[in-house]
């Protein structure tokens, strides 16, 4: 087996041990906050990634960096109408 298979399948079974996928504009829960924020950026060497906060307040916002071992959830962003 070449060692490209070998990195996928541990790859594929690290994502079923944590039971979610990071990927990016995808909204996430973080330990010990209610609200909901959104994957902008990912650095999975550093397990890493950038966020903010969703729904996105289009006047401000600011954007922070995250450890990947503080997600709890990965689910998809929902939009209202009081998004826009």
């Amino acid at each position: 087996m070449n060692d490209f298979r070998k990195k996928v399948i541990k790859d594929t079974s690290d994502k079923k041990k944590n039971n979610y996928a990071l990927d990016i504009g995808k909204c996430i829960k973080v330990k010990d906050s209610l609200k909901t924020f959104q994957i902008i950026g990912i650095n999975e060497r550093k397990k890493i990634c950038w966020i903010r906060e969703w729904p996105l307040n289009f006047k401000s916002y600011k954007t922070f960096e995250l450890a990947t071992n503080k997600i709890i959830l990965s689910t998809f962003c929902q939009l209202s109408e009081d998004n826009f």
